[in-house]
């Protein structure tokens, strides 16, 4: 193979790719033009009865500041508060932001690490069993919201 001019293109392997590869898609993200906040976020909800009066709340941290954010229902679910505080504080940030959520909720935190929103939206919202998925509105709104922002 002949080049016209110049020198040929390296060829590039193993960690130089990997670099320029990471480099590429740091330059691509579209929050990489700006400097990311970090916000850590520790979210409860809880209910009297189930179903019954319930309430959330969320402590929302950066940089040395916090916030408290809090509601609740007068007839629902721990299962529907438990998101409701995630969906509250992810709603609460004004620009794209790097996340870390901490929660008790296994209801929660297995949907996104158990792959289970996968499986859901895979299944049309539907079970491994069939049913339509519960609190499905809410699933629906916390995965639009966690997308604007990187959430682990």
């Amino acid at each position: 193979m002949r080049f016209r001019g110049g020198s040929p293109p390296i060829r590039a392997n193993g960690w130089y790719r990997s670099y320029v590869n990471a480099f590429i898609q740091h330059a691509l993200h579209p929050t990489s033009i700006q400097r990311v906040k970090e916000v850590i976020i520790y979210t409860d909800g809880a209910c009297s009865g189930n179903p019954g009066p319930g309430g959330w709340a969320a402590l929302l941290q950066h940089n040395g500041h916090e916030k408290t954010i809090a509601g609740g229902e007068p007839l629902t679910t721990n299962n529907r508060m438990e998101l409701t505080a995630v969906i509250e504080a992810l709603r609460a940030l004004k620009e794209p932001c790097k996340v870390v959520i901490h929660t008790d909720s296994a209801y929660v935190h297995n949907a996104f690490t158990a792959g289970w929103l996968e499986k859901w939206q895979r299944n049309g919202w539907k079970t491994s069993s069939r049913k339509p998925v519960e609190n499905q509105d809410l699933w629906r709104e916390l995965l639009d919201l966690s997308r604007r922002h990187r959430v682990k």
